[in-house]
């Protein structure tokens, strides 16, 4: 993984997670639809490890959380999380 591309995973990372518990499913849960293993998920949702994606990967994942997957890859700041308290907010500059 180039280092300049870290902050995107990280980001795709947070949004994975943000939309699965959304969805209300544990990282075991996605895990088991995707076919992919729990640590698999974890790591990639994970914002300090370096775990690589396929697009295969990223669809089969946006099509479990029924969202496009373009969703997963817009790095917005999310106003709230699934519980409705304030979500920790990031964007691309944060890496810097």
């Amino acid at each position: 993984m180039k280092s300049e591309y870290q902050s995107y995973y990280k980001q795709l990372g947070l949004n994975i997670a943000y939309y699965r518990k959304l969805r209300g499913l544990t990282q075991l849960d996605l895990a088991e639809f995707t076919d992919l293993s729990r640590t698999h998920i974890s790591n990639i949702e994970a914002p300090n490890m370096k775990t690589h994606i396929s697009l295969d990967t990223l669809f089969s994942i946006a099509d479990v959380l029924q969202i496009p997957a373009k969703e997963l890859l817009d790095f917005r700041v999310h106003e709230e999380n699934p519980r409705g308290s304030a979500k920790k907010a990031y964007n691309r500059q944060s890496s810097s």
